[in-house]
């Protein structure tokens, strides 16, 4: 078992929990991106003797969308590693002094009940804060659950941090005090795809495709009232929602797709329902365009191959071939932190946000949960020439965006392939954050 790690297994909503201490300088070598903080990192008895700070990652650790969840695993991972190299977070003697960021994992199974049970299980193992995102309507029962303990128990408040829930409702509506995410909401997401799509003069057809819940609607809604708006021009040929998770030929849908005469697929679809889509559309020979939420890794590239080469679009907060020197070599320490292929898919905005926490943690002196929350609600955090702002009115980070078109490697402007398949995506277009930002409706009950 490796030194730096604490693993086993609780019983807790069947819950797996891996309990990971990244204590600080024996990996000092492995991320290289605040190499003066490193340098003055405490002595690892002195991280591993101060009380942690537990953070719990809720996810789906196992079942169809276990790669995404690992993923999530891996770039939090690193990001706390990176903190706790430095010192971890720095507060007052009277609060503890320097203590390191814990994290413990908990599978979701894929279902929000499972996901209500991991979020009892983490409350009573002392997690102060939540991470959760590949679902947006677990986050929407997570969201619901922790405002209701919260409230009844003042002295056990969580804060959820949300990577990945990108249903706008999250910080419109059911915004909450407790709540922050991180991620591109649906609207910003499609109107940075948007950006491409109106430049695309031969496009007139379009076909809509996504899984049936919350996000998934979100998307296709979002493109009908873009594309209306932007180019009208433009048909809608086909609309479909299928199930989450459930789908294992989608053969059918293809089939569909090919036969509606559409130039390009729109979907948000993510994990093994985007992989197996695309996979499934080569074999069907469509011949199309697809712009995609996520089609930027996780088997995505090398299902579609050669025929996804100029037709493939993902918009992302960051792509590993964001010109410039240090997104550069931010990619290269994570690849050489992780370096098998198929763990080839880092986030920006994941780190950002574990920067954003511990800034948070040492502005407000304390672990206080709603002292970090009123923090967390000016948080402004760079890293790597990428950075971002949070927005106190709905919680909703604020940040760049960039959207890629596939191609080969070692193509113009393609240094870097995508989990060793050969394709990357070139950057076409980096929208700054003022740009990106969208309206809200959110009415905020404060603390």
């Amino acid at each position: 078992m490796n030194k730096l790690q604490s693993v086993g297994l609780k019983s807790g909503a069947a819950a797996l929990r891996h309990t990971v201490w990244a204590a600080a300088v024996a990996l000092a070598g492995a991320v290289a991106l605040a190499p003066a903080a490193q340098a003055q990192a405490p002595a690892p008895a002195a991280v591993a003797q101060a009380k942690p700070v537990k953070l719990a990652l809720i996810e789906s650790l196992s079942g169809p969308f276990a790669n995404t969840g690992e993923a999530v695993y891996r770039n939090i991972y690193w990001a706390m590693e990176r903190v706790n190299a430095r010192g971890g977070v720095q507060l007052p003697a009277s609060s503890g002094g320097p203590r390191p960021l814990v994290l413990e994992r908990y599978d979701s199974k894929g279902q929000n009940e499972e996901a209500l049970s991991a979020l009892r299980a983490a409350i009573d193992d002392g997690a102060q804060v939540i991470l959760q995102g590949n679902s947006s309507s677990t986050a929407a029962v997570l969201i619901e659950a922790i405002n209701k303990h919260n409230e009844r128990e003042p002295n056990k408040r969580v804060l959820f941090l949300n990577y990945s829930a990108v249903d706008p409702i999250l910080t419109n509506e059911k915004c909450s005090f407790w709540h922050f995410r991180f991620d591109a909401h649906a609207d910003m997401r499609m109107a940075a795809l948007m950006e491409v799509m109106r430049e695309d003069k031969a496009l007139k057809s379009v076909y809509l495709i996504g899984q049936d819940y919350s996000f998934g609607q979100a998307v296709l809604r979002e493109a009908k009232k873009q594309l209306a708006a932007q180019r009208p021009d433009v048909a809608v040929v086909g609309e479909e929602l299928h199930p989450i998770g459930r789908v294992k030929d989608f053969a059918p849908y293809a089939v569909k797709i090919k036969s509606s005469g559409a130039q390009a697929v729109v979907t948000g679809n993510w994990g093994n329902d985007l992989t197996l889509l695309v996979k499934a559309a080569r074999d069907v020979g469509y011949e199309g365009s697809f712009y995609t939420f996520y089609g930027n890794a996780l088997g995505a590239p090398a299902a579609i191959g050669d025929a996804g080469i100029g037709k493939v679009v993902a918009v992302a907060d960051w792509l590993p071939n964001v010109p410039g020197a240090q997104s550069e070599a931010f990619y290269q320490s994570f690849r050489t932190r992780f370096p098998k292929p198929q763990d080839d898919y880092v986030h920006m905005r994941m780190q950002l946000m574990v920067e954003a926490l511990a800034q948070s943690i040492e502005r407000a002196g304390s672990t206080d949960v709603v002292a970090v929350a009123r923090q967390m609600e000016s948080a402004n955090v760079q890293l790597a020439g990428q950075g971002g702002t949070m927005r106190a009115a709905d919680h909703q980070f604020q940040q760049a965006l960039a959207v890629g078109v596939m191609d080969k490697k070692g193509a113009p402007g393609v240094k870097f392939d995508v989990e060793g398949s050969g394709y990357g995506f070139r950057v076409v277009r980096q929208i700054a954050a003022t740009k990106a930002q969208q309206p809200h409706s959110c009415q905020m009950q404060r603390y």
